[in-house]
């Protein structure tokens, strides 16, 4: 058996007045995904626990079977471990994104426009963080390079982490109140003004002013975590795999899984990304002998966060018709037996442009096999169904649902 898991970053939502009160993946054309929900297992999931934060780390983690409670050390060191970056015990990883702040002479006073500063590209963000890592950067300090706005810093035995703030949850809000606070947040609130103070005028966002966009002119840091360690999923499921993904987040929690985890020229974590790219790293994986590839598109996550309703619709029709279908396409030529799961991580709704706890849809598809679902298609409503027909399997425990899906 082959299994595909292909995950929608942020792809359910709420009922959108500008949508005529429907979600993105209810208008969306999508009619492999809708097919797979007729004659598949369709149902809901909470993958994040209702006490912890809706985050990527916590919800990716419970889909690939592993308790966030457990398991769950804060993204950052995840990122850090796709980096390359050999943490040791006594340090602490930081996500620093570079953000797009309002003109002002008072830091404290100025507003955050955006998380990902125009979701600027990762060679122009590289200068910025080469040039925080030359003058800040030391023995205790070192400031490493994401992709596109999400980057890495490295403390050795950093200070008392206190409650920080993420960055796409305040967005159109003055910044004052949510800095590092008090004597804990002092040394954080400190990096995080001086950075503003050496990028404001920084050649690169200098000229990106000119062309229209906006500066990545401040550090913003949050999600602290120490080095983390999964269980190999090999080991748990007898599964050998592969993690499909552009952003480090991911890639780390595959690499800390023992998955093999490629390099897609053109992955940017946005709707730009290289789709066919991201597809064809998949069917080589199964082609190469992996038993399970996970699949995961971060573009309807940035539309919600930046709130760009056609694009969130179009990054669903994309993920159909460019990652599902080549992928089911191959699948069915082998003649094997295969399932295909599709589901997001966790719901960002437009209306809040950050992420939510709400229980996501998923489907599981077996090929060959009709479950007669009852659900007309692929949404938060499973296309309203056969009405009083559609069976839904409900899953408290996000993590438990890689249990049922693999067969033993």
């Amino acid at each position: 058996m082959k299994y595909a898991v292909i995950i929608g970053d942020g792809m359910s939502d709420y009922r959108h007045e500008k949508l005529g009160n429907k979600t993105p993946l209810e208008i969306a054309k999508k009619p492999l995904m809708d097919m797979m929900a007729q004659k598949g297992v369709v149902g809901f999931t909470h993958n994040v626990p209702m006490d912890m934060v809706p985050e990527s780390d916590t919800a990716n983690l419970a889909v690939l079977g592993y308790d966030p409670k457990i398991y769950s050390k804060g993204r950052s060191p995840l990122e850090a471990v796709s980096m390359g970056i050999d943490m040791k015990q006594d340090e602490t990883a930081f996500r620093i994104n570079t953000v797009a702040l309002s003109e002002g002479d008072v830091y404290e006073e100025l507003t955050i426009l955006d998380h990902s500063a125009d979701e600027i590209p990762t060679e122009e963000s590289r200068q910025l963080i080469e040039t925080l890592e030359a003058e800040m950067g030391d023995e205790i300090r070192k400031y490493y390079t994401g992709v596109s706005y999400r980057h890495c810093l490295i403390w050795k035995d950093a200070p008392k982490t206190i409650d920080f703030t993420r960055p796409h949850d305040i967005l159109g809000s003055v910044i004052g109140s949510y800095l590092p606070q008090g004597e804990d947040g002092k040394p954080y609130y400190e990096i995080m003004k001086k950075s503003w103070e050496i990028l404001k005028n920084h050649p690169i966002n200098i000229e990106r002013k000119k062309r229209g966009l906006l500066p990545a002119n401040s550090l913003w840091i949050w999600s602290p975590g120490k080095k983390p360690f999964l269980t190999s999923f090999e080991e748990r499921f007898g599964l050998k795999g592969t993690v499909v993904s552009a952003v480090d987040l991911i890639k780390g929690i595959g690499l800390c899984a023992g998955l093999k985890v490629p390099d897609i020229e053109g992955a940017t974590g946005n709707i730009h990304t290289n789709y066919e790219g991201k597809a064809q790293a998949a069917i080589d994986a199964f082609k190469n002998g992996d038993d399970f590839v996970y699949v995961h598109v971060e573009a309807p996550d940035e539309c919600g966060h930046r709130a760009e309703i056609e694009n969130k619709v179009l990054s669903v029709e994309y993920l159909d018709s460019r990652i599902v279908k080549p992928i089911y396409d191959y699948l069915v030529s082998t003649g094997e037996d295969f399932k295909v799961i599709f589901l997001p991580d966790h719901p960002t709704p437009l209306c809040k442009r950050t992420h939510s706890l709400d229980a996501v849809p998923f489907v599981v598809y077996t090929h060959g096999k009709d479950e007669n679902s009852g659900a007309l298609g692929y949404d938060e409503y499973f296309g309203h169904g056969v009405e009083g027909k559609v069976k839904v399997k409900f899953y408290s425990k996000g993590w438990d649902m890689m249990d049922d899906i693999v067969e033993k």
